[in-house]
């Protein structure tokens, strides 16, 4: 995905992400509530990635439906990859010391953290 979207675009994509496909007034009821988004607001976000190819529509009766043309898992990886790459020089472990060290982790998170590597090495 070479588009980069916004945060309110996130939002509408969220929620595509966790039920599709939708209608502009389904996205709004499910994503306005939080951020007081009038059924204008989330069809121009639509709008908006649409143009940027990441979701299509089709027509259902009157109205259009919505669904991702993007999964999320690869949103993400491409999001990590850019900040690691802006910040970290592209390298894994610069952020994770990084994270590490400013969030003051947890036994918890670091026994996980643990079992996530041991589990790579095998």
């Amino acid at each position: 995905m070479s588009e980069r979207i916004s945060d309110a675009e996130h939002a509408v994509m969220e929620v595509l992400w966790d039920e599709s496909p939708l209608s502009a007034q389904d996205v709004s009821e499910r994503a306005a509530p939080d951020r007081a988004w009038s059924a204008n607001t989330v069809k121009t976000l639509l709008g908006r990635l649409l143009a940027k190819n990441i979701i299509a529509h089709e027509e259902d009766g009157r109205r259009y439906l919505y669904r991702p043309l993007v999964q999320r898992e690869d949103y993400v990886e491409g999001e990590s990859r850019r900040l690691m790459d802006r910040l970290f020089g592209g390298k894994l472990s610069p952020l994770v010391a990084h994270l590490a060290e400013r969030d003051a982790l947890s036994a918890q998170e670091i026994e996980e953290i643990e079992a996530l590597l041991q589990a790579l090495k095998q």
